[in-house]
């Protein structure tokens, strides 16, 4: 591949080409080359409800979701077909304008008619899928949009004029083979990389309960002592230092990337404009959010490494880790197994919750047992070992990382 050309007068050429192809792109209206389904599942054909993942595509809802949100009864529902593509007309971060995406894990499903569908009517489905992953059609969707007007939380795009975007395609079969060709396979390769992020994230999370659980002790049997029952008070200490005007960061908690910069994770800032009353974190100091998800079910330990301060809401529970204890470097990778959830069971309310938090009290949490080592020595085997596996995983993730933005850069040049 080289680079050729952009564009010359009206004609319209990609800025990266495969060799033997020079002719301009011609543009067509979506209606040209598709048309809109708006089959029903009037029969129940399919029970399977649909919802549009950015990154995943067309995806089961139960899976995706762990429940499903459509309606019971989806016989008023589209019935989309292998093949077939839908629009998603909701905005999330990076995907401004929305997500076009092919159903290809089933055979057919349903999906909500807020969505709008369509099949091809020719050209190559691959490119075609390919070009909607580039979101070059978004510059299309801006002029037909109505500017912050939305409706069910969604952008008002008119689905005629949404058949009336214009789009460059290539005419030439072979050269649309040649690039989808060579999408899939770089498809492939983040697919491949995935698979080995997810099974190293398997491996590293089972270790870490094997160790912290004490079925994989890491020094020698004559060696071992027996582990310490702590309170979180013995080795750790509440901070409650307020923030003032110290830091203009506001933090929040990734399971990925742990305390980060709100506006580096939303996109925008979610925290108050005035952080003067929210603690003021240093780097090396860890904060708990009652805030559940499927991963954390009661809620995540985090250490600010990415930072030398931050600010983070009142309604964390922070704290410095006692080093003369406990090794601070220990402590977060305990608080990355399940092994601390046992306490917090035992002191939060069932199904209480506060500001959508669990109910745990402060003074409950700095009580909860913990068993761990008291040997320097074996601490020190322990963050060795588990910081080794952690580096392998998060070498397998910068790999992964280093595909996908090789991709998006390619989608940016290859199409127009």
């Amino acid at each position: 591949m080289a680079n050729v050309s952009s564009s010359n007068g009206l004609e319209k050429r990609p800025r990266l080409r495969f060799p033997g192809f020079d002719e301009p792109w011609k543009a067509e209206k979506l209606s040209d080359f598709a048309e809109r389904v708006t089959r029903k599942n009037t029969n129940n054909e399919t029970s399977l409800p649909l919802t549009i993942s950015s990154k995943d595509g067309l995806v089961d809802q139960i899976s995706y979701f762990n429940k499903t949100v459509a309606s019971k009864n989806m016989s008023g529902y589209y019935l989309l077909k292998n093949g077939e593509y839908a629009y998603n007309k909701s905005y999330s971060v990076g995907y401004d304008f929305g997500s076009v995406k092919r159903l290809d894990r089933y055979d057919m499903g349903a999906l909500s008619t807020l969505y709008i569908c369509f099949a091809l009517k020719k050209h190559d489905s691959d490119f075609i899928k390919a070009y909607f992953d580039s979101l070059k059609w978004y510059r299309e969707i801006y002029m037909i949009s109505a500017e912050g007007a939305r409706n069910h939380g969604l952008l008002n795009v008119p689905t005629d004029e949404f058949f009336d975007t214009k789009h460059y395609i290539p005419q030439d079969l072979t050269e649309q083979r040649k690039i989808a060709n060579f999408m899939i396979v770089l498809e492939r390769r983040i697919v491949a990389q995935q698979s080995l992020v997810d099974n190293l994230k398997k491996y590293k999370r089972g270790v870490f309960e094997a160790v912290f659980s004490q079925k994989l002790r890491l020094v020698p049997t004559e060696l071992q002592k027996p582990w310490k029952q702590y309170k979180l008070s013995d080795f750790a200490t509440r901070v409650t230092r307020k923030n003032g005007n110290q830091t203009d960061i506001p933090l929040t908690i990734s399971a990925q990337y742990g305390l980060i910069d709100q506006r580096d994770f939303f996109s925008k800032m979610v925290a108050s404009t005035d952080m003067s009353g929210y603690y003021l974190l240093q780097k090396g100091e860890f904060a708990y959010n009652r805030s559940t998800s499927n991963e954390y079910p009661f809620g995540s330990i985090k250490r600010l490494e990415l930072y030398p301060m931050g600010a983070v809401s009142t309604l964390y529970l922070c704290f410095a880790i006692k080093e003369e204890v406990v090794n601070s470097d220990l402590a977060k990778w305990y608080f990355e197994s399940s092994q601390w959830y046992k306490g917090i069971n035992n002191i939060c309310a069932e199904g209480a919750r506060n500001h959508g938090l669990l109910n745990v009290p402060t003074d409950g949490f700095f009580n909860t047992v913990h068993t761990l080592p008291s040997d320097p020595n074996e601490q020190l085997a322990v963050v060795d070992y588990l910081s080794n596996i952690q580096k392998k995983y998060e070498a397998a993730q910068r790999c992964l990382q280093a595909i996908e933005n090789l991709r998006s850069g390619l989608l940016q040049q290859l199409f127009i």
